[in-house]
């Protein structure tokens, strides 16, 4: 039988856009926090942080039942938060924001391989494939153009950030193996068991404490990566993932940077550029064409 291909209702877009906002405002917490506390450290809190919150908000039944998938939860975690969370926190050392977010853009690329080749109703369309190109290149114009100068420049940190892409999109297939777990408990049971692979790697090369309390700021900015960034956060992602598959649900990946540079308008006085302006509408067509909807009905239109 044929499966039905995974589509966007219109209360998917509102939780994807509500994601992207909480997503986006990672980057204005880590941009507090990373003054302060080491990235390593600052992943293994994050993560610490999510775990409890959303292992409270499951059913005691679904609690009860998450130890015998322990394994899975190791995959996961090790997959979509310490190996991507690593590779970040090292490729930053080394290359800018924007080039990491122009990268970090080519997860949902990863996705519509992995997802066409392991999944039977997640597939690679040409509106896909095309919105996808877009939506990349509207990051890059977003980003700016001395962002997309330096590309290149350093290769292997460059690779680690296009690693860190595959292992979200491998994460986010891997995870719909998983569906008969309610979206709380793959989150708390995935966060919990990142929290144990970050532990040591973050205690060793941070050696956190070692180093000065960091301020109040730096204390909430940590902590709202955690509640809001992460816990908030993936109780969406979960469920949109189980509703629409891993393409779609990664597509915050286009929406995140978009939504940190408006809150860095509102929130920081940033100036909004002109190129930042044609970008989003550049990622805004992508989104539309990955969609498919308006496109099918301008067809359709064109054919009476």
């Amino acid at each position: 039988m044929r499966a039905t291909p995974l589509t966007m209702s219109p209360l998917d877009w509102v939780m994807l856009i509500a994601l992207s906002t909480l997503w986006g405002g990672s980057y204005f917490f880590a941009k507090i926090a990373v003054a302060e506390v080491p990235p390593l450290t600052i992943a293994l809190v994050r993560v610490a942080i999510a775990a409890p919150i959303l292992l409270a908000l499951c059913g005691a039944t679904v609690r009860r039942g998450l130890p015998r998938h322990w394994l899975a939860f190791l995959v996961m975690g090790l997959l979509s938060n310490a190996a991507p969370y690593a590779l970040i926190a090292w490729s930053q050392t080394r290359i800018g924001s924007g080039i990491a977010a122009i990268l970090n853009t080519t997860t949902p690329l990863f996705a519509i391989v992995l997802a066409h080749l392991f999944t039977h109703d997640d597939r690679i369309t040409p509106a896909r494939t095309v919105g996808l190109l877009l939506g990349i290149a509207g990051v890059a114009v977003m980003v700016g153009p001395t962002a997309v100068e330096g590309l290149g420049g350093e290769i292997l940190a460059e690779t680690a950030c296009l690693a860190a892409s595959a292992c979200y999109a491998l994460g986010a297939v891997y995870t719909r193996r998983y569906r008969t777990i309610a979206p709380d408990g793959i989150a708390g049971g995935q966060t919990l068991a990142a929290s144990l692979l970050l532990a040591g790697p973050a205690l060793l090369i941070d050696r956190p404490w070692t180093l000065p309390v960091p301020s109040l700021g730096a204390t909430a900015a940590v902590l709202a990566l955690g509640a809001v960034s992460t816990a908030l956060a993936y109780v969406m992602y979960f469920r949109i993932l189980a509703r629409a598959g891993a393409t779609n649900a990664l597509l915050v990946t286009f929406l995140a940077p978009v939504s940190a540079v408006l809150l860095g308008a509102v929130l920081l006085g940033e100036r909004l550029e002109s190129y930042q302006i044609a970008g989003m509408l550049g990622i805004a067509a992508g989104l539309v064409a990955i969609d498919g909807r308006l496109v099918r009905r301008l067809f359709r239109g064109g054919t009476r």
